[in-house]
């Protein structure tokens, strides 16, 4: 299952997932010991670095970022605790999640694996998604502030004070 964020509110963990996820289970810990947490449903996010179209699935590798109060990812990447990989079962068209994309995923578990990280290798956490929530990088360009602001080429807005619903208006010249 996939969802994208748009300006409304929408649900990042299912219903159906929430109760399933172990919410005090941290990235560190699972970058620690992968296989002690074996099994568990985690909630982690971050930014997409690579999407690469696999036999049984799409292979996510993303750079974890800390989740926010409304389950979404830092935009610093200074904040990241390191990386892990992500295989959706279903087929994802790489194209469709392009580098750079934020996104927060439920998924269990199901250890790590050691690959190339440019020339060293690495120990990647490992996770089967449940759910994928894309985050809508639109958002990014316009911090969430109160009161309005004013964007490059005209772009004018009204803040709804860090809300994820509000409006805005823009005007192109």
């Amino acid at each position: 299952m996939i969802t994208t964020a748009g300006c409304a509110s929408t649900r990042v963990i299912p219903e159906a997932l929430e109760s399933k996820v172990e919410k005090t289970v941290t990235f560190e810990q699972i970058l620690e010991s992968p296989d002690s947490h074996r099994g568990k449903v985690v909630l982690l996010g971050g930014e997409v670095l690579k999407a690469k179209a696999m036999k049984g699935g799409t292979q996510l590798e993303v750079l974890q970022l800390p989740l926010d109060d409304d389950q979404e990812p830092d935009l610093d990447r200074m904040h990241s605790k390191g990386r892990f990989l992500a295989l959706h079962k279903e087929f994802l068209d790489p194209a469709t999640i392009v580098d750079g994309t934020r996104v927060t995923i439920v998924g269990e578990v199901t250890g790590a694996v050691v690959e190339k990280m440019d020339e060293a290798d690495y120990r990647f956490p490992t996770l089967e998604v449940r759910h994928l929530h894309r985050w809508d990088r639109r958002r990014e360009d316009h911090p969430r502030t109160s009161g309005p602001w004013w964007g490059v080429f005209g772009g004018v807005g009204f803040g709804g004070g860090g809300s994820r619903s509000g409006g805005g208006i823009s005007i192109g010249f």
